[in-house]
Order: structure tokens, then C-alpha cells, then sequence
């Protein structure tokens, strides 16, 4: 199942909150410049690689990884982003994840950064959905997954500046947020009142 789209729409009848922001903050230096990244085509189909450095630069598209983390009561962790970050830096991001690496699977880049970010391993990740997002800072074949976590977490410094738990009705309301993490976020939560996706009590552990 996939969703082509760029940015979200602002209109939503009843629903008018804003569900991102961007702020005019110079991006970081590109973290790990020489690590090669899968590269993609519009349609997702797998064009070659890069280096990170090339495809910050050319805004080439490839894929990344957005894990949407529960605990047991159905709050959201929500990431704040370091203030270096080369993509929205100082934004809340409520689906952290990573670059997808050469012969790097969706599946495999989502438990890596999940353990290297959050200290989050040996948790069954559910992918939810395919996505497309695309602006001037970057263009990315993302996958959503989530997952059910209540244990201790240990964030990684060089990549998140704080974090904290919320509802998910309330998470739109934490701004500035990344706005491919927006997307993803506001797509999960139509699914979910939609009934194609199970609320988080139910999902598989």
C-alpha cells in the first residue's frame, strides 16, 4: 500500500491544526558524508547508490526508515532533533529513523536505528505503509513501522537532543516538526480511524 504525496494538505473539514512547521534553521554539516546510500527511482525501484554527501547535494531520492514507538498506555515517543542535525535540525520528529544504506533492507535500517538511537532491540517492528515525500531539503521512499516499547531508553547524543512521551491527538501540537514524519504521522492516524490498522494494544509482540 502505497501513498504519493508531497506535502499534507492543510484542509481537513472539522481538523484544521497545522501538522507541520518548518523553521528557517541552516542544516548541519552532512553527517557521515562518505557512507553510500540506496538510490531510488520515482517509482521506488532501485536505481544505484550514492554517497550521503552526493545525495544531500543533488536532493537525489532514496529511502529511509520511520518507526512509529508506542508504549503499552498508546503514547507516541516524540525525538527532539540536535540542533546539527543536515535535515531539520531542532524539529520534532514523531517517526525517527534513518537513511536506508547500500544492500541495506527497510527492515534491516529500522531495527539498527531504533537500537542506535533509542537503545530499543529485540522489538517486533510492524511495517504499516509505503510513502512519498518530497520538498527542497529532501525526497524519500519512506516505510512506516511501529512497534509497543516500555522499557528504558537511551538516547544517542549525537542525534537526539531530548524526547518525550505523548498522546497521539496531541503530538500536531509539538512544533516545529518534521515534515516527511508529519506526513507519515498524519497518514497512520487516518488508518487507524479507518479501521485498516489495528489500535496499538492490539499490534503483534
Amino acid at each position: 500500500m502505497l501513498l504519493a504525496a508531497t506535502r499534507p494538505s492543510h484542509a481537513g473539514g472539522a481538523r484544521s491544526r497545522v501538522w507541520f512547521k518548518c523553521i528557517a534553521a541552516a542544516p548541519g554539516p552532512v553527517q557521515q558524508p562518505m557512507e553510500r546510500v540506496v538510490i531510488v527511482d520515482a517509482d521506488n525501484n532501485v536505481a544505484g547508490s550514492a554517497t550521503r554527501a552526493e545525495m544531500r547535494a543533488r536532493n537525489l531520492i532514496h529511502r529511509s526508515s520511520f518507526i512509529f514507538v508506542h508504549n503499552s498506555a498508546g503514547q507516541l515517543f516524540v525525538q527532539r532533533r540536535v540542533a546539527w542535525k543536515e535535515t531539520y535540525p531542532s524539529h520534532y520528529d514523531p517517526a525517527p529513523g534513518g537513511v536506508v544504506g547500500e544492500h541495506e533492507t527497510y527492515e534491516q535500517n529500522a531495527s539498527r536505528e531504533v537500537e542506535e538511537e533509542m537503545g530499543i532491540a529485540g522489538v517486533p517492528l510492524q511495517a504499516v505503509f509505503d510513502f512519498f515525500y518530497s520538498d527542497a531539503v529532501t525526497r524519500v521512499w519512506g516505510r512506516a513501522f511501529r512497534c509497543v516499547y516500555d522499557g528504558p531508553l537511551t538516547l544517542q547524543e549525537s542525534e537526539v537532543a531530548s524526547g518525550i512521551w505523548v498522546d497521539l491527538d496531541k503530538v500536531a501540537d509539538l512544533q516545529p516538526c518534521c515534515p516527511d514524519s508529519s506526513l507519515a504521522l498524519r497518514e497512520y492516524e487516518t488508518r487507524l480511524r479507518a479501521g485498516t490498522l489495528k489500535p496499538v494494544g492490539n499490534i503483534s509482540r
